[in-house]
């Protein structure tokens, strides 16, 4: 029985599996985004996320556990120097999954799979829509209005302190 046991095997060996998963997690990392199976993605996103989450600590020891997982030099230099410094605020959900058309040939279930933070697309559109919402009674204007009418108060304010010093002086 497989009680608790949560990785999809793929029909294939556990080897073969690693290796499999490995190479789709170089080829995420250095492209940002590829196209495969739903199920091959779903795997893909258990494998990589904690990868990705072991990159935003820069050291000797976590280095050398993704290369562990990734075993390619140069895909390791890519994650701790390009995409760890962006996904450095991002508490997790490194991954998106979008389903496309099924294939072709086998009828297969399709997906396209991307780095969340290197999406032009959606990122702009969530942009947006966070700055132009807000959750608070108080509207903009009065929040703008009111520094700039402080500083006109200040401005009048000191100019009649400046008066009541030069009496003084006489």
């Amino acid at each position: 029985m497989r009680h608790g046991k949560k990785n999809n095997h793929l029909g294939r060996t556990d080897s073969h599996r690693k290796a499999m998963l490995a190479n789709m997690a170089s080829s995420l990392i250095k492209h940002k985004r590829i196209s495969t199976t739903l199920a091959k993605a779903k795997a893909l996103r258990m494998y990589v996320e904690p990868i990705i989450t072991k990159s935003k600590t820069d050291t000797t020891h976590s280095r050398r556990i993704v290369f562990s997982y990734l075993q390619d030099k140069e895909t390791v230099t890519e994650l701790f120097r390009d995409v760890a410094a962006k996904v450095a605020n991002r508490p997790g959900g490194y991954t998106r999954i979008i389903k496309l058309n099924n294939r072709l040939g086998d009828n297969a279930e399709m997906a396209l799979i991307e780095l969340v933070d290197y999406n032009e697309v959606y990122g702009k559109e969530a942009e947006a829509a966070e700055k132009k919402t807000t959750r608070r009674g108080r509207s903009k204007a009065k929040a703008t209005d009111a520094p700039a009418a402080k500083a006109e108060v200040a401005v009048e304010e000191a100019p009649a302190a400046e008066e009541k010093s030069e009496d003084k002086g006489e």
